[in-house]
């Protein structure tokens, strides 16, 4: 019996749209709406005006458990699943609030993913998969297997890794990595 590859996938700016969450609270916090293609380049510690604005909202108790949920997002992952072994795979051990509300989170959004198939880690140097879709190169660098950037404004001059800007083009990327290699005539 043929064993499934396995697929993790980060759950920030991935599975969760963290950088719409960051502009609702950052308006609803200091009042300025501040549009997304502002963000393009900067490193998530600076995205607004107000420094430590950031650093404030992840250490505020929910923020992690009212992240929407990036689109496209439940589809592909129930898809995933047919054919691979899946684990959502977060650095969650920086936040302490982010443990308790990422596993609610994932509970209400995604209840199809056991608790067998969460990995909340300090560092994913130590994951061992097939595949890996995160939005971060610190990650990304130290996997082993194939690896998809996961578009986000803080990566957008990233070009060392197969950017992936949705779901769909995520769900597409495997398909064509997992294509049998074509002969030409």
């Amino acid at each position: 019996m043929k064993q499934r590859k396995i697929i993790a996938i980060d759950m920030d700016s991935v599975l969760a749209d963290t950088e719409k969450q960051f502009l609702i609270w950052y308006e609803r916090d200091y009042g300025v709406n501040v549009p997304y293609e502002s963000l393009f380049g900067k490193n998530e510690e600076d995205f607004f005006p107000a420094k430590g604005a950031i650093r404030k909202m992840v250490f505020t108790p929910g923020f992690f458990r009212t992240i929407p949920v990036m689109p496209g997002a439940v589809e592909a992952v129930k898809q995933l699943m047919n054919d691979f072994d899946v684990y959502v795979v977060s650095a969650a051990m920086e936040f302490p609030n982010s443990l308790i509300e990422k596993k609610e989170w994932l509970e209400e959004h995604f209840p199809f993913i056991t608790w067998k198939n969460i990995v909340f880690c300090g560092s994913k140097s130590i994951i061992d998969a097939d595949y890996l879709i995160d939005d971060h190169c610190k990650n990304l660098d130290v996997f082993k297997g194939k690896t998809l950037l996961f578009h986000a404004a803080h990566n957008v001059g990233v070009t060392h890794h197969q950017r992936v800007k949705n779901w769909e083009e995520a769900l597409s990327a495997i398909a064509k990595l997992e294509a049998p290699p074509t002969t030409e005539v």
